[in-house]
């Protein structure tokens, strides 16, 4: 029978796996240089900013305001 402990491990493993699998994506959608929303190209100065920016300035602003700025 699991006590506690060994509960509270497993949980901490699946949080962390679940962590390193959404940087993983995160990583590989900020190598591409589109904004996923608009498909222009991201600034280099964005880039260079923010490595793992996904969204342009612009796009980045409207998010913003319209509250869809969480990462998932």
């Amino acid at each position: 029978m699991a006590d506690n402990a060994d509960r509270a491990a497993v949980t901490i493993q699946q949080s962390l796996e679940a962590t390193l699998a959404r940087r993983a994506t995160l990583a590989t959608q900020a190598a591409n240089d589109e904004c996923v929303d608009c498909g222009y190209e991201i600034p280099a100065q964005r880039r260079k900013a923010a490595p793992w920016a996904t969204t342009c300035i612009e796009c980045q602003g409207i998010r913003e305001l319209r509250g869809r700025h969480v990462r998932k």
